[in-house]
C-alpha cells in the first residue's frame, strides 16, 4: 500500500512499477530484407566500426542513422555503439575525447576547422531499475558534488541523472527510446540487429516508444521533445506517433520544469535547426504543446506565422537541406527582432539618441528573453552584431560601406537585412544595392558610392528651405521608425536650433574618423 501511494505521488503508473522490461529477441536481418544501400554509409563511421572490430570489440552503427538508412535517406550524423569502454575507445583513436557526465561517450574527430566531422561512440549500457538507483534531492547543478561518485542516480521525480553502468547489447537496446532508433547495423557484414520490431515499425511508418511511454518520459523528460522532433522530421515520409506514445505527452510536459535550462535550450535548437523548423512548429500545435516547453520556444511558435519570422524559419530549413551551415544566433535574432525594434523606437520617441537607444533595447531583450542560458558568450555577441549593423546599412556614402563588407558578421547581417526587405519591412532597393556592392570590385564600389552621394546632394537641392523665426525652438527630433529607416536620422537626431552649421561640421569630421575604423562598435 505504501509503495503504491509513493508511486502515485511520483506519477508512476501501477502497471509500469516493478515491471521487468521485455529485452526482446535478437533478430539478425540480412541485406536482402532491409535493403540498406552501403553507399549511404559515411566512410568515417565505417572506419570507426572497423577499428573497434579489429581490436576485438563489437561495434555497430546505431540509432537514427540506421533508421534513416532503412527509409533511403542519407544520415547527417552517424553514431556507433560498442562493448568497449570509453577509455578503451579513446585509446584506439588519435583524436578522441571522452565527454559527458550523465552519459559518458567518446567523440572521435576527423578533419579540422569548420570541415571537421564527429563520430559519437557510446558503450552498451546495462538496464537498471531506476527504483533501485541512488536518489539525490536536487538536480545536476545543486547536487554536483553528491553525484560525482555515482554511476546510477535519479532525482526526486525519477529523472535519471547518472547512467554509466555497462552491459550487453540486448539491455542497451531496451534502454533506447523508440523502436526505430534501437537497431544496430554492421557495415562489414551488412546485418541489421533488431530486438524490438524496429524494422516492422519503420516499414509501417510508426513511432513507438519502447516500454511504458509515461515511465520513459519520466526517466528523461527530454524524450518528450525528441518525440515531437522525430514526428516533425519523419511526417513527410508518413510516420505517425503511436497512440500510447503520444497519449502521455501533454500530461508529462510538466516534467520539463526540472530539466536544466541549458539542456532545454539545446533541445530547442535541435527542433529549429535540423531542417524541419516549420514542421516542428506545426507538430507542436497539432499535439497541443504550443506553449509550456521552453519560454523562448513559446515565442518562436507564437510568431511563426509573422512574415519575417516565417521567412527566417523557411530559410533555415532550406539551408540545412542544401547542406549549408546555420547559426542559432541568426534565427534567434530574427525571432526577437520585433522586441528590439519596438524597444528601440520607444526610446527614440522618449528623446534618447539612436545608438544608445538601440543598445539599451538589445540589453532589455537579452534580459527578458535569453537570460544567462547562453552565458552571454558568442551567441549573444553574434546576435548583438547583427542587430547593431542594421541601421548602418542606410549609410552608403563615405568609407562606411567599404568597412561594412569587411566585418566578420557582414554576411549574417546582410542576410538578416535581406529577409527584412523580403518581408516588406524596408525597401528592396536598399538590399539590392548592398548585394551588388558586396560582390563588386573596388572601382565599381567607389562608383556606386559616388552615385549615391550625387543623388543625395540632388535631393537636398530640390528640398524646399524652411525659414524659421529667430528664437523659435527647432522642431522635435523625429521618432525612430518602427521598421528601420534612415540611419542618419536615427543615430544623429537633430538637436536644438542653435549653431546648426557648426554642429554639422563636427559630425562630418566624426563620420570621416568613423569610416576609417568602420564597425568598431559592432565588433
Amino acid at each position: 500500500m505504501i509503495k503504491t501511494f509513493i508511486d502515485k505521488l511520483l506519477g508512476k503508473s501501477p502497471s509500469a512499477a516493478g515491471k521487468k522490461p521485455q529485452f526482446g529477441k535478437r533478430v539478425e536481418v540480412p541485406v536482402s530484407v532491409h535493403g540498406i544501400d552501403p553507399n549511404l554509409v559515411d566512410e568515417r563511421a565505417i572506419h570507426v566500426v572497423r577499428t573497434l572490430q579489429q581490436a576485438g570489440f563489437e561495434a555497430y552503427v546505431v540509432g537514427g542513422a540506421v533508421r534513416d538508412l532503412l527509409v533511403g535517406l542519407r544520415p547527417k550524423d552517424f553514431d556507433v555503439a560498442t562493448n568497449a569502454t570509453p577509455e578503451q575507445v579513446k585509446g584506439l583513436f588519435r583524436r578522441a575525447f571522452i565527454i559527458g557526465r550523465r552519459f559518458r561517450i567518446v567523440h572521435v574527430v576527423y578533419g579540422r576547422g569548420r570541415e571537421h566531422e564527429v563520430i559519437e561512440v557510446s558503450t552498451f549500457r546495462a538496464y537498471l531499475d531506476n527504483a533501485a538507483a541512488e536518489q539525490v534531492a536536487g538536480n545536476e547543478r545543486t547536487s554536483k558534488n553528491e553525484l560525482a561518485g555515482m554511476k546510477h542516480a535519479v532525482d526526486s521525480t525519477g529523472r535519471v541523472l547518472r547512467d554509466n553502468v555497462w552491459g550487453p547489447q540486448e539491455e542497451d537496446a531496451v534502454r533506447r527510446d523508440f523502436t526505430i532508433n534501437a537497431m544496430y547495423y554492421d557495415p562489414e557484414t551488412q546485418i541489421v540487429v533488431d530486438y524490438h520490431n524496429g524494422l516492422k515499425d519503420a516499414k509501417s511508418r510508426t513511432l513507438r516508444m519502447i516500454g511504458d511511454a509515461a515511465t520513459r518520459y519520466r526517466e528523461d523528460p527530454v524524450r518528450i521533445i525528441r518525440a515531437v522532433r522525430f514526428a516533425a522530421k519523419l511526417s513527410p515520409l508518413g510516420f505517425k506517433l503511436e497512440a500510447k506514445t503520444a497519449g502521455p505527452l501533454i500530461k508529462s510536459q510538466s516534467l520539463l520544469h526540472d530539466v536544466p535550462q541549458s539542456r532545454l535550450f539545446d533541445e530547442m535548437l535541435k527542433l529549429l535547426q535540423t531542417g524541419h523548423a516549420l514542421a516542428s512548429v506545426e507538430q507542436l500545435k497539432l499535439l497541443g504543446m504550443a506553449r509550456g516547453i521552453y519560454p523562448l520556444l513559446d515565442v518562436v511558435v507564437e510568431r511563426a506565422e509573422q512574415p519575417f519570422v516565417a521567412a527566417a524559419l523557411k530559410d533555415t530549413d532550406r539551408r540545412v537541406g542544401e547542406g549549408k551551415p546555420v547559426a542559432p544566433s541568426f534565427l534567434l535574432a530574427c525571432v526577437l527582432w520585433a522586441d528590439v525594434r519596438d524597444g528601440w523606437a520607444q526610446r527614440m520617441r522618449s528623446g534618447q539618441h539612436g545608438h544608445p537607444a538601440l543598445q539599451d533595447a538589445i540589453e532589455d531583450v537579452f534580459n527578458a528573453r535569453i537570460g544567462d542560458v547562453s552565458g552571454r558568450g558568442k551567441l549573444a555577441g553574434d546576435m548583438r552584431e547583427i542587430w547593431l549593423m542594421q541601421p548602418r546599412f542606410d549609410k552608403r556614402v563615405g568609407a562606411t560601406p567599404f568597412g561594412m563588407v569587411d566585418q566578420p558578421r557582414f554576411r549574417a547581417a546582410f542576410d538578416f537585412m535581406r529577409l527584412r526587405a523580403d518581408a516588406g519591412e524596408i525597401d528592396e532597393v536598399l538590399a539590392d544595392w548592398w548585394q551588388e556592392f558586396s560582390m563588386a570590385s573596388d572601382d565599381v564600389r567607389q562608383d556606386m558610392v559616388d552615385q549615391v552621394r550625387a543623388e543625395q546632394q540632388q535631393q537636398r537641392k530640390q528640398a524646399p528651405r524652411v525659414h524659421r523665426t529667430p528664437g523659435k525652438p527647432a522642431p522635435a527630433a523625429p521618432a525612430a521608425p518602427a521598421a528601420g529607416g534612415d540611419a542618419e536620422a536615427e543615430f544623429s537626431p537633430e538637436g536644438q536650433d542653435a549653431p546648426r552649421k557648426r554642429r554639422r561640421r563636427r559630425r562630418s569630421g566624426a563620420a570621416k574618423g568613423e569610416g576609417g575604423s568602420s564597425g568598431g562598435s559592432a565588433e
